[in-house]
């Protein structure tokens, strides 16, 4: 609930609330999570709340606890996409760049600013980030707590590792593919020939998020290779191989380069895992996002709320579109009046916009209990657009 300057006050009742807007005096701001503004003066008072932040590589946890209920809690699904857009806008430019001719290459003159993160880690740092602004605008947050953490990633692949052996790597006096080949007997891992030429190959294939770690490196001959091609070594059959595979440390290696920076920005005192992991097996909680937060947070005993699944919807609006079979492509030149995600009403329920056809005169809605109708775009009305942070009860 917002006050009429639009600053957060302490939740009400849903029973307060439809009051409220039966009598003219709120407004409804936001539909999910529900928020009104009130049309009329009111005092500013407010109670302690307390975010807890609960970080994490594919997604976080976030939950606000007061001394009796804990108000909100969610849990924000990460993108997994950003490297793979980037790597195809980079061939886009790559392409133009050839195909015009007079635009030089740049490569030689770009420089990385101090802080510089890779796109990917930087998109999980500002997704932190965003949800926590957006959370405090619809609460009065005064007190904010985050889970830090210090990860050894040579310990978490070699428990027993002790003193000068951290600077003796796995490939110590080795070449990667000498070093697999004796590790796989100098055979194909897959059909188990030999005296047949070898290649590198990926257990888990990049396209598929694996790494060039070596544990995620065997050995197979040209012909087991081109076949198993972009499947995992348990989807082509050797699930043997799959177990071999050591977890990759991606996850690690980001949240150790965000840890304080989140810290920082969101002006927050700070916690360790272990801590989080000790209240939260006496509280009995399982392990997931929402749970650690709601530790993070201070909850003990508090009557918990129905948590949120949060999702992130892109911003971009293209108008490349490709036309059916035997139509030329063309360029559409202005921006449709819905966009997929949006929400609207019609015959008085409402739907989310699954997607524009008919060069705009026509809206698929979603409906998850049967067919998805086509209407005119004249027969519904918008409620909100669907961009951003898209927030839906779990």
């Amino acid at each position: 609930m917002l006050n009429m300057r639009g600053h957060p006050l302490m939740p009400t009742t849903q029973h307060t609330g439809k009051k409220l807007l039966k009598e003219g005096k709120a407004t409804v701001v936001q539909r999910c999570p529900f928020t009104i503004q009130l049309n009329y003066a009111t005092g500013e008072a407010t109670q302690s709340i307390k975010l807890g932040v609960d970080p994490g590589y594919m997604k976080l946890g976030f939950s606000a606890t007061t001394d009796k209920l804990e108000v909100i809690s969610c849990t924000l699904r990460l993108r997994k996409d950003v490297s793979n857009k980037l790597a195809e806008k980079r061939r886009y430019r790559s392409t133009r760049r050839g195909r015009l001719g007079y635009r030089p290459p740049r490569f030689d003159n770009r420089t990385r600013p101090e802080g510089w993160l890779p796109p990917s880690i930087q998109h999980r740092h500002d997704s932190h980030i965003r949800l926590g602004e957006t959370l405090e605008t619809m609460l009065p947050i005064p007190f904010k707590k985050i889970e830090v953490g210090n990860f050894d990633a040579h310990k978490m692949q070699h428990p027993e590792i002790t003193g000068v052996e951290y600077q003796q790597g796995e490939l110590q006096g080795y070449e990667v593919k000498e070093y697999l080949l004796d590790k796989w007997g100098r055979k194909c891992a897959y059909c188990g020939k030999t005296g047949v030429p070898l290649e590198v190959e990926h257990i888990v294939p990049k396209s598929r998020g694996g790494t060039d770690r070596v544990s995620n490196l065997t050995i197979a001959c040209r012909k087991c290779n081109l076949k198993k091609g972009d499947k995992t070594a348990e989807e082509f059959g050797y699930p043997h191989i799959q177990q071999q595979a050591k977890t990759p440390l991606k996850a690690t290696a980001c949240l150790n380069n965000i840890r304080w920076k989140l810290v920082e920005q969101l002006d927050a005192e700070y916690t360790y895992g272990y801590v989080t992991k000790y209240h939260r097996n006496k509280l009995g909680l399982e392990k997931s996002h929402i749970n650690d937060a709601f530790v993070i947070a201070g909850g003990t005993n508090q009557e918990r709320c129905r948590p949120y699944e949060v999702i992130q919807i892109r911003r971009n609006n293209r108008s490349l579109q490709k036309n059916r079979k035997g139509f030329k492509p063309s360029i559409r030149r202005q921006r449709y009046q819905l966009q997929p995600y949006d929400l609207v009403k019609y015959n008085h329920n409402t739907y989310r916009v699954k997607g524009v056809h008919c060069y705009g005169k026509r809206v698929v809605l979603d409906n998850p209990k049967g067919k998805n109708p086509s209407v005119a775009i004249n027969n519904v009305e918008l409620i909100t657009y669907g961009k951003g942070l898209l927030f839906s009860l779990c």
